[in-house]
């Protein structure tokens, strides 16, 4: 078999390693395949904007400071809070200990955004297990008294009011009752004894990613108002509407038309631009504190609530959008970063009249998938066909 010489190769895998990138498309194109199909019926007159991340360019807007329906696409704010006010590594503990008196317990929480109440969730998530606490609490205080239990007073701090009644349930259902009586640190400090476990839940920039590609709507009102509470305002959803505002402003968004009803999007009664959710993404883009979030964000046709999206529909997009779905009834929301050769858009889409049907829903994410599917292109373009053409050249 005559091989192509080690010069011919490299004259043909030269150039395909210098190749330019996969062709990008400029911001005019960008606006004429947005004002095409932003007008479809589907969309229902939705507000969007797309900015080119390099420059801040506004590149299109469409009812881009029209108040409209977040709906998950809020996510993005919560976990830009936690993350202004917490470490990415920062960790949530619960220690158990038994009480100095007799048939006490002492629970010293600190409001661990991801503790489950399945112990096999928990295990296979990396989640502070309550089944867990529950039990071995048990154990311990049934071995450090002669006399059998049928009552015990727990005292607890920074506990879910879920939690405590949950465990209030649990020894309730082994003929005991508990009286659980919240504390304050240095109270709990002083009544507890021996210590009989401590369960910390996983980093928060995991959790983060969790909730952003999997938008648990529970995990992420729970990280926002920790957040506020940090921020020094309310643990509540007034102290998260106070600490999403300021988020804004702290980055020159003008915050006065937001309408913050929850963290997580869950309400109906709250209101966002286009405009203002897109100025966040593009702030939060190349800023190395930021990196969880936009990391955490599902990936077209890969990961989370975007896994199953693109592959049909528009498959030339896979893995090029980086973003958090909205949906509510009658709202189906998109807004995150495409790539498109050597550039990037941050992009938001809220499409929140449509009509509240699921197909009304289908049919808007489709038409969403594939425009985008027209602006995404790969870094780098393919080197395929070189390669065959050098295989191509072995002949017998």
């Amino acid at each position: 078999m005559r091989r192509v010489s080690a010069a011919l190769c490299a004259a043909l895998i030269l150039p395909a390693l210098l190749m330019p990138s996969a062709q990008s498309l400029e911001p005019n194109s960008v606006a004429s395949i947005f004002e095409r199909y932003i007008s479809k019926k589907e969309l229902a007159n939705p507000s969007a904007i797309v900015i080119d991340q390099s420059t801040g360019e506004v590149v299109f807007a469409k009812n881009s400071n029209s108040l409209r329906k977040p709906a998950s696409v809020q996510k993005i704010l919560a976990a830009v809070s936690a993350l202004t006010y917490f470490a990415p590594t920062e960790t949530f503990t619960t220690t158990v200990s038994l009480g100095q008196q007799t048939r006490t317990l002492v629970i010293e929480g600190s409001r661990d955004p991801w503790m489950s109440f399945n112990h096999k969730e928990a295990v296979r998530l990396g989640r502070t297990s309550l089944p867990r606490i529950e039990y071995n609490s048990l154990s311990s205080l049934i071995e450090a008294n002669e006399e059998p239990v049928t009552k015990a007073t727990i005292y607890y701090t920074n506990l879910y009011s879920q939690e405590v009644a949950h465990i209030k349930a649990f020894y309730k259902k082994q003929g005991i009752t508990a009286s659980l009586k919240r504390v304050n640190a240095r109270e709990a400090q002083e009544l507890k004894g021996e210590e009989i476990l401590q369960s910390s839940s996983p980093e928060l920039q995991r959790m983060l990613a969790f909730f952003l590609t999997w938008s648990d709507n529970v995990l992420t009102e729970r990280i926002a108002r920790l957040a506020a509470l940090k921020a020094g305002e309310r643990f509540d959803e007034d102290g998260v509407a106070v600490t999403f505002a300021g988020i804004l402003e702290t980055y020159g968004i003008n915050s006065s038309s937001l309408l913050v009803k929850d963290a997580s999007g869950l309400s109906h009664n709250n209101r966002i631009t286009a405009a203002q959710v897109g100025s966040l993404l593009v702030k939060i883009r190349n800023e190395p504190q930021f990196a969880p979030v936009v990391n955490g964000l599902p990936i077209s046709g890969i990961t989370g609530t975007l896994k199953d999206r693109f592959t049909k529909t528009a498959p030339e997009a896979i893995g090029l959008v980086k973003a958090k779905t909205g949906t509510l009834n009658g709202t189906t929301n998109l807004a995150g970063y495409i790539e498109s050769g050597d550039r990037e858009y941050a992009f938001v889409v809220i499409a929140d009249k449509i009509k509240r049907t699921n197909a009304a829903s289908d049919r808007a994410r489709k038409t969403l998938d594939r425009y985008l599917a027209k602006i995404a292109a790969p870094l780098m373009a393919p080197i395929v066909e070189t390669a065959t053409a050098i295989t191509d050249l072995q002949t017998p």
